[in-house]
């Protein structure tokens, strides 16, 4: 059975437009119901994108067992896992995590309940503290089968790399792309999904619409707000679209840019300035990293990039690899100064 996820941006606005669908156009009416009901909880278009090709994933594997989804049990996604992880692209742990997420939670909206242990048994019990250190440890218990991740390492881009990459852009409108990213700390579908009435360069401050729908009202610093003026003023085609950001030349002038345009701008400019990682979620972490170096507090910080957990802000104070090496190299010279000062 071939299956794939197919976009059908006409449906009604309490359906998901991303379908499961099998090659003669049937749908997988489990896996369509559960997104349906994702929808009306009005998650984004971007989550239900995700969740179906998580579910895709699962059903090309499942399908051919001829099982109903309700027989499902632990052990079963052992069996998933076995699957996944002894294929030629084998996917990363975090990943396998996120689809086996995803499963349960599709299980759990058909059923009521959690999936059953079935013959394995992955339930722990631990001690969850806060990620800030005070208050009490709270038990907690941990169900089910979860690979190990990498902790993650935020590693900015130097003042160099940024410096260079910065330069291979020529017009108002990609230097307003990624001075957001860089310098307010947006991710790259809060640039996409902005409006011209988000924005309001008089106040200096912009309204942006972050994970879940969630608006938060950042500072538009002057280097942004100039050019951003003269985007607006000089480059900007007439358009009746309202999002900020569209195309500037081509068939689809005065369209709003998608994510496969700027995902090829960024292509480009590596390319032009060799700066082979800079991408717009590193430029979301150098701005990070740059603000817990200038000092700012935590809370701030969570707020103006849109954190659902201090957790994930906490990320930003671990010190990246050049900042390691940075101390060394400091405290090998204050070392060397130490000892010559002792020579006679």
């Amino acid at each position: 059975m071939k299956l794939s996820v197919v976009y059908q941006p006409a449906v009604p606005a309490s359906a998901s437009p991303y379908r499961v669908c099998e090659e003669k156009g049937g749908e997988i009416q489990w896996a369509n119901a559960f997104l349906d009901g994702q929808r009306l909880r009005q998650l984004s278009p971007r989550s239900l994108r995700i969740y179906a090709y998580d579910l895709l994933d699962f059903t090309r594997w499942f399908a051919p067992q001829q099982r109903p989804l309700a027989e499902i049990t632990e052990s079963t996604l052992v069996d998933y896992v076995r699957h996944q992880l002894e294929q030629d692209s084998k996917p990363s742990p975090q990943t396998v995590n996120h689809r086996l997420g995803t499963v349960r939670c599709c299980y759990r909206f058909h059923t009521g309940q959690e999936i059953p242990a079935g013959q394995v048994h992955f339930q722990r019990r631990y001690t969850r503290r806060s990620p800030l250190g005070y208050g009490r440890p709270r038990p907690a218990v941990a169900r089910g089968l979860r690979l190990k991740q990498d902790r993650r390492v935020i590693v900015p881009l130097s003042v160099e790399e940024v410096g260079k990459f910065w330069q291979s852009f020529r017009t108002y409108r990609d230097l307003a792309l990624v001075g957001l990213m860089l310098l307010d700390g947006l991710r790259s579908c809060e640039v996409l999904t902005l409006e011209l009435e988000d924005v309001q360069l008089a106040d200096g401050q912009m309204r942006v619409h972050g994970k879940g729908n969630k608006q938060r009202l950042l500072p538009l610093p002057p280097e942004i707000r100039e050019v951003l003026g003269h985007y607006l003023r000089l480059e900007r085609p007439l358009t009746n679209a309202p999002a900020l950001f569209v195309c500037l030349k081509g068939r689809l002038r005065g369209q709003p840019m998608s994510v496969a345009g700027l995902r090829s701008l960024f292509r480009h400019h590596r390319m032009r300035s060799r700066i082979s990682h800079a991408n717009p979620h590193r430029l979301r972490h150098t701005f990070g990293a740059d603000m817990v170096r200038a000092g700012m507090s935590l809370p701030a910080l969570q707020r103006l990039m849109g954190h659902s957990q201090i957790s994930t802000t906490l990320l930003y104070v671990e010190l990246a690899p050049q900042d390691v090496w940075r101390e060394y190299a400091r405290a090998i010279e204050k070392r060397k100064a130490l000892d010559s000062s002792h020579l006679p």
